[in-house]
């Protein structure tokens, strides 16, 4: 079975964490969120796997090589161009970016899935796959039911009741919105598909490929389904997923480490003052972190390999990337730390000393007062 995987945005939204690092390579319990997406393709056996990359592709790329390690096949498609030694990043939209690979190979040549590199679920995708062949629909989109308030995000799916979607309005305001169902971004596609692409055109696969199906009578089918689903196009959906994730929400998801407490978990030579912190999980501490007496730190909380917590700090339910210094008495809630950048869970930038936070770089090297930010 073939597969693509959508990895070519720049991820505006979701900075600063996307500076440094493409949406698809951003960490969820310690490893890539594109990764979850290979192990499961690869448990239902989608064998062969083409992803598009653009911004930062490198990263991407050297991370998953050929997928040899996940037991897959992975092939790339660059969007953009070199200039001058310096990449310039040039996405074709999603559905621009299927028809660049079926033009140069011919690969979507049988029933394809398609999902997008920035989100997380835990669905059967063999239980979708059955249920797309069994409609004998030329296009399926997986479904989901989301609140109101937050229809503006998505693609909405109107419906009949064979499943047929009637009507397809890309992110509508919450008043207008003709249902809360909506597109997941995860997609089987017939090859006929690909025909209605136009070539070398920027092509979306909501705002147009979708409604043209529609337009143009092809069998599009929506697949309702019970699972747990975040699309990570926030700092807050980020920070959602990942407190979703240490709590087990999600199916098949295990916390990596050794579990030294009830619900806190712990990877190799770390170094904390047990008797004298308050620890409430579910919690994770990196290897070679340091954790000092008087330390508080409340779940579900993350904390990178080679932190150090100096005296009397506290961290409620929070992401610390690694090499991450909290000054003794410092305070965060509901934080993001990533390197020298801090950001509360909706994604505005917090000050670090006026949240308690107290991190430095050259100055920790200097003092050898542990680990920095970086």
């Amino acid at each position: 079975m073939k597969a693509m995987i959508l990895a070519a945005g720049e991820g505006t939204r979701l900075r600063p964490l996307t500076y440094e690092l493409p949406k698809p390579m951003i960490p969820l319990l310690g490893k890539p969120l594109m990764e979850y997406l290979v192990e499961q393709l690869a448990a239902h056996q989608f064998r062969d796997i083409m992803v598009n990359v653009s911004h930062l592709p490198h990263l991407i790329e050297n991370y998953f090589g050929n997928g040899a390690r996940w037991g897959v096949n992975i092939g790339y498609s660059f969007e953009g161009r070199i200039e001058k030694g310096r990449v310039i990043s040039e996405p074709l939209g999603s559905a621009g970016g299927i028809k660049r690979i079926h033009e140069f190979g011919g690969f979507f040549d049988d029933t394809f899935l398609v999902v997008c590199g920035d989100a997380i679920f835990d669905l059967d995708l063999s239980a979708a796959l059955r249920k797309h062949w069994q409609s004998g629909a030329q296009a399926s989109v997986v479904a989901h039911r989301v609140p109101r308030e937050r229809v503006s995000d998505y693609g909405v799916l109107g419906c009949d009741r064979h499943g047929r979607v009637t009507s397809f309005q890309e992110k509508p305001p919450a008043a207008q919105a003709k249902s809360t169902l909506v597109h997941t971004g995860i997609c089987l596609f017939e090859p006929d598909i690909v025909a209605h692409i136009p070539s070398g055109e920027n092509y979306d696969i909501g705002a147009q490929l979708l409604p043209s199906l529609i337009d143009n009578g092809v069998d599009f089918r929506a697949i309702e389904m019970p699972f747990h689903w975040v699309d990570i196009g926030r700092v807050s959906d980020y920070w959602h997923a990942s407190q979703q994730l240490m709590r087990g929400t999600f199916r098949g998801v295990a916390m990596p480490g050794r579990e030294v407490l009830p619900r806190v978990w712990a990877g190799l030579n770390v170094r904390v003052d047990w008797d004298d912190v308050l620890i409430e999980g579910p919690v994770y501490i990196g290897a070679n972190s340091r954790i000092e007496a008087g330390c508080e730190i409340h779940g579900p909380t993350w904390i990178s390999h080679g932190c150090h917590l100096q005296r009397r700090v506290k961290v409620h339910r929070s992401i610390l990337f690694e090499n991450t210094l909290l000054r003794e008495n410092g305070a965060i809630f509901e934080t993001v730390v990533f390197g020298r950048h801090c950001v509360d869970k909706e994604g505005k930038a917090v000050d670090g000393r006026d949240a308690g936070l107290d991190w430095v770089g050259e100055e920790s090297a200097a003092t050898g007062s542990g680990p920095a930010a970086t």
